[in-house]
Order: structure tokens, then sequence, then C-alpha cells
């Protein structure tokens, strides 16, 4: 159930011959998006860091950064406006300033294979970074430092996903091709959490941002499940509807009960999983694996995400165009 079908003021940005991996909404500039791009597929050749500015007339460039090999993932900083973090094919971070064009300010090059999830913390008072690799490691940084304070093993397959929890310092949630979402803690060596979440690889995770022990995971299985850390034996939502894999999950920053999911069957989806019927909208304008997505915090509604058709577009779902 739910609605079908396109959105409500769509606009779209074509990266040519690049292949969208994952968009992120500038936490500072309404209107401006990052996009982290690679080559045929990201099987081979290089990336692209696209930085967008939206404005009436529609979507334009407003940077492009090139790497010798296809970013996956990219965070913006969360004290400097003009500063994002890329993580790459060749198992390196890099971090860019959009204020100065030329290339890396710096580049973090400790993991062994592909890192394909970088998070900048959200928490005040804690500049950190955590990535995660094909290398089965997560890895600490600080981006005033060259190396990585820490690196977190656990995990028995590759990590897709790092996320720091928006509430609790110093916390952070990764999911993996072990087919579980793990919980960690800066501050202690070892894992704090293990939840088995599904029975198929986990290739995204994200935390609600109105309750500190609530996240939720997507899957090659094609559902969601909601995971209350209290209780971890069972989920407390399963969200059915994909036809292919899951590839990323966020929660709404404006209503707890809301999120949205992207998917290698083309689509993106809009659930309440307060709801009986919890499918919202499903949203169809990609023709290829959609990847990147993300929810603005200053447009209320707004919604960018990406896909291996080359294409950005940012738009309001008919779902949240309305008062929820």
């Amino acid at each position: 159930s739910g609605a079908r079908g396109g959105a409500r003021r769509s606009q779209a940005f074509r990266l040519p011959g690049r292949h969208g991996y994952a968009v992120e909404f500038s936490p500072y500039l309404p209107g401006r998006l990052a996009c982290a791009a690679a080559q045929y597929y990201g099987i081979a050749g290089c990336g692209t860091l696209a930085v967008l500015e939206q404005n009436e007339a529609g979507i334009c460039l407003f940077r492009s950064f090139d790497w010798n090999d296809g970013l996956f993932d990219v965070t913006w900083s969360e004290n400097n406006e003009h500063v994002l973090v890329t993580s790459s094919g060749d198992g390196a971070l890099q971090i860019w300033d959009t204020a100065k064009p030329t290339g890396p300010l710096q580049v973090c090059k400790e993991h062994t294979q592909e890192v394909y999830s970088v998070d900048w913390s959200q928490t005040r008072g804690e500049q950190l970074v955590v990535s995660g690799s094909w290398d089965q490691t997560a890895k600490l940084w600080d981006p005033t430092v060259g190396r990585s304070l820490c690196t977190f093993k656990g995990h028995e397959g590759i990590i897709y996903s790092t996320i720091w929890s928006p509430h609790i310092p110093g916390c952070f949630a990764s999911a993996s091709g072990d087919q579980t979402l793990r919980i960690w803690d800066v501050k202690t060596p070892g894992v704090k959490v293990v939840i088995p979440g599904h029975q198929a690889e986990i290739l995204s995770c994200d935390w609600c941002k109105y309750d500190e022990n609530l996240l939720v995971t997507g899957a090659v299985d094609c559902s969601l499940k909601g995971w209350d850390l209290r209780n971890v034996r069972q989920p407390v939502f399963n969200l059915v509807g994909h036809t292919y894999a899951v590839r990323r999950v966020k929660f709404s920053p404006f209503h707890a009960t809301l999120l949205a999911s992207c998917s290698y069957d083309f689509t993106v989806r809009f659930w309440d999983f307060s709801k009986p019927n919890p499918l919202l909208e499903t949203v169809e304008h990609h023709t290829e694996f959609t990847c990147g997505l993300d929810l603005s915090l200053h447009n209320h509604g707004q919604v960018a995400d990406c896909a291996w058709d080359e294409l950005v577009k940012i738009y309001t779902p008919s779902c949240l165009a309305a008062p929820v």
C-alpha cells in the first residue's frame, strides 16, 4: 500500500559518467549538498566529490573534486561549513575544503581495503570521524591529526555503515556483511552490543533522532528492522516492501517514527513504523540502483538521493509535503 509515483518540486542534476554512492545535505547551508560518486559503478576508475548548490533555477555545481579511486561516502564537518570528508576504494579518507579547490587538505590512508562509510560526530565538544571498511575494521579519527586514534575489531565481514549516535557522546553503530549490528564506545576497546539483526548482509543503519535507544537496519533481505537497545532479542518493527536489497536507511530529523530507505529496486520508500500500514509512499524516479539518501535539516520534508543512473535528485515527497 502507500502512495506511488513521483515527487513534488523535484530538481535533478546529472553527473556524466559518475555513479552516485552517497549524498549529504550541509548542516550549515540550506540548499548545499555533497555527492560522492565513482566511475564504472565503483568497480574501477576514479571518483568525484560534487558539491551542489540549490537555487530557484535548479541545482548547479558549486565545487567538484576528483580522486584517483571511487568515492563511496561523504560527511560534512560539524565545525566548519567548508570542510567535508570522503572515503574511497583505495582505503583512504580525504579531507576537502570548498574554499581551497585545489586538492584534499589531508589524506588518511590506513584501511587496507575499500572504505565504504565515513561519519563526523554530531555531539558538541567532540570533533571525531569514524570510518568503516571492507577490511572488517572501523577506525576513529581526529580530523586535525593525520593518523587514526583507535581501530575497532570484531566484525567478521565487510563493514558497510558506521554512524555516530546523535545523543550519546563517543558511541557509534556499525552494520556489516556478517549480518550483525554492533554498538561501540570509543572509551572502551571492545564491542558493547552485538545484534544478529538479519539473516542477510546488513548494508545500512541509522539512529532515531528522538529516542537514544532506537536504531534501524536495512539489509539484503529487503527489510528494515527497528532495534531497541534495552531489549535486542526481537526487532520493535519490521518493514517489508522493497523487492531488492535495502542500500541506505535514514530516520527523519523532524518526526520520531518516520524514516526513509532506498534500494537496489530503484525506489525510495517512506515509512511511519507507528502506523498499521507503515509504507507511506514509494518514489520511483531512478532507472538504476539507488544508493544515496538524506533528509534536510533546514527545509522540512526535503529529500535528496542519488543513483547509478548518474542523477542526483532533490525533492519533497507528497507524504512529507503536508504536516504529518
